[in-house]
């Protein structure tokens, strides 16, 4: 049997927030990771301006990541062992929060083709 899609059962506003902070973590720019646990620490929150923001080599709608600021969604995601929560400072992404296959990534994060 394959395995499960969204298997921790995340809601559409938490599945594009994790992308997100995903993609956030792959850079030093916005992010530390401690290399003997795996987990990254995202501090630096871009701001939007006009209807989008880069985030690292994408840029995502505004109307993709009103998670980023939402308390509840950094809750949902330290309670389901993605994270942890450093509101309004930050968030932690557990190594199962770095891996964890969102399958929106390619929907909102939206990359130029040269």
């Amino acid at each position: 049997m394959p395995p499960r899609t969204n298997p921790l059962r995340l809601n559409p506003l938490q599945l594009r927030t994790l992308a997100i902070l995903q993609q956030l973590a792959r850079y030093p720019e916005t992010s530390t990771k401690n290399e003997e646990t795996g987990e990254v620490m995202i501090t630096n929150l871009p701001n939007p301006h006009g209807n989008h923001f880069h985030c690292g080599d994408a840029v995502v709608a505004s109307k993709d990541a009103t998670g980023l600021r939402n308390e509840a969604v950094y809750t949902a995601l330290e309670r389901k062992g993605l994270a942890r929560s450093f509101y309004p400072l930050g968030i932690a992404l557990t190594l199962d929060g770095v891996v964890y296959d969102t399958g929106v990534s390619d929907r909102i994060l939206h990359r130029a083709d040269h």
